[in-house]
């Protein structure tokens, strides 16, 4: 009978053997894994990619597409639709207020880059500039974006009310005229565009904020030792620095006003004399009015187009500025 020591002594090339061979099995094993774990990651990742290619399909690129076919069709989701060709866009054209919601459209964007482009950049200077209470001023100024679009019409309207409206009561307070705010074909459109200014300033001037943010104090400190004021530094520090900011943020502004819609529907209904029918606005009526939903698509690929080709021009001209 054999002692267990001689056995182990015995038993000792054979365990040495198989430990040197683990090193290599392990290694084997560890490369399987590995590749099994690229694999896993990968098959989640394209997974959840095709997850969200699907959702962005369904909810845009169909939507997209649908909205090409319906304007080429007669659709009123009552019969079946029947193809119509070019009729929709000539019935468009033809329609008199096509021409006055373009027209309108077109002065709305352009009163709102007036006031809803410079009016935030120069209040976001303004707040650059202050040495206390900066954090309650910006909370102040990013309040009304806070307000859900439709109450801030339905209160800017009772504001403009001709009777027991607040301006015209402050004015009355002081001795003043009242005026005829949205019931004037005159101040119609500009009292939409301060409306739509006060409530969509705030998100706009803090970006600008951000982008002043980043402008080296260096630059004013040399402006300043120059003797350049608050209006010098403007001008040739805070513009060139924060150009590409104020392009981007001039070609969101004018694709977002070409869209207004909620100002006019709540507050004048596109009156008074058709002097604030926008575009949306006549989409909206054809859609929902006339029933003739072909008709609306046709006006919404209309204004796709005019937008999608106006931003490609701007684009190319802004790139063509940066490389002269």
């Amino acid at each position: 009978m054999s002692s267990p020591r001689s056995s182990s002594v015995l038993d000792w090339p054979a365990t040495a053997s198989s430990r040197a061979g683990r090193p290599v099995a392990s290694a084997a094993e560890r490369r399987r894994n590995r590749l099994r774990r690229k694999l896993k990651e990968n098959v989640t990742a394209y997974g959840l990619l095709c997850a969200a290619l699907v959702v962005f399909a369904l909810f845009s690129w169909y939507p997209i597409v649908r909205g090409v076919l319906l304007s080429f069709q007669q659709v009123d989701f009552v019969n079946p639709p029947t193809w119509v060709g070019f009729d929709n866009f000539t019935r468009l054209v033809e329609d008199p207020l096509f021409g006055i919601a373009w027209r309108n459209t077109l002065l709305f964007t352009g009163l709102a880059l007036v006031f809803g482009f410079v009016v935030p950049f120069l209040t976001a200077v303004l707040l650059n500039e202050l040495r206390h209470a900066k954090a309650f001023f910006r909370l102040a100024v990013y309040l009304p974006v806070m307000l859900p679009p439709v109450v801030t019409a339905l209160m800017w309207k009772w504001f403009y009310d001709p009777g027991a409206g607040l301006f015209n009561s402050a004015l009355g307070a002081v001795g003043l005229p009242g005026g005829q705010w949205l019931d004037s074909s005159d101040t119609s459109m500009l009292s939409l565009v301060f409306v739509s200014t006060w409530a969509n300033m705030g998100s706009t001037t803090l970006i600008y904020l951000a982008a002043l943010g980043t402008i080296p104090g260096e630059l004013y400190e040399a402006a300043e030792l120059d003797g350049a004021g608050l209006w010098k530094r403007l001008i040739h520090v805070t513009l060139p620095q924060t150009r590409f900011v104020l392009l981007v943020l001039l070609l969101l502004q004018v694709v977002a006003t070409m869209q207004v819609f909620t100002e006019p529907y709540v507050m004048t209904g596109g009156g008074p004399d058709d002097s604030t029918v926008t575009v949306l606005l006549l989409l909206y009526r054809y859609a929902f009015v006339y029933n003739d939903f072909g008709s609306a698509s046709a006006l919404s690929l209309l204004l796709f187009v005019a937008l999608g080709v106006f931003s490609a021009l701007y684009v190319r001209l802004t790139r063509k500025a940066d490389e002269s």
